[in-house]
């Protein structure tokens, strides 16, 4: 995935130009992105200051890693049922 050119404050600043009125499209010129990235990151950030933005993509991350662990464990207990299975 193509990591956004964009930092945290800059998100949050391009969002509160949008709670404070001035109009999406105009918003979207100025910042080069479009509007369904405005909306997108309205979606997932509306309401958060930089530092939650940062504190929320660690948590995405280290959910991504550990869900990862979870599988691999979950294969290899199943690998090893069946090697049990099979003595038996």
């Amino acid at each position: 995935m193509k990591a956004s050119k964009f930092t945290d404050a800059q998100k949050a600043f391009i969002l509160k130009q949008g709670e404070q009125g001035i109009p999406v499209a105009e918003i979207c010129r100025k910042a080069g992105i479009s509007q369904a990235s405005y909306f997108n990151w309205k979606k997932k950030y509306a309401g958060l200051m930089p530092s939650e933005m940062k504190r929320l993509k660690q948590l995405e991350v280290e959910n991504i890693r550990l869900n990862r662990i979870v599988s691999h464990l979950t294969l290899d207990r199943e690998m090893l049922q069946v090697v049990l299975k099979r003595k038996l």
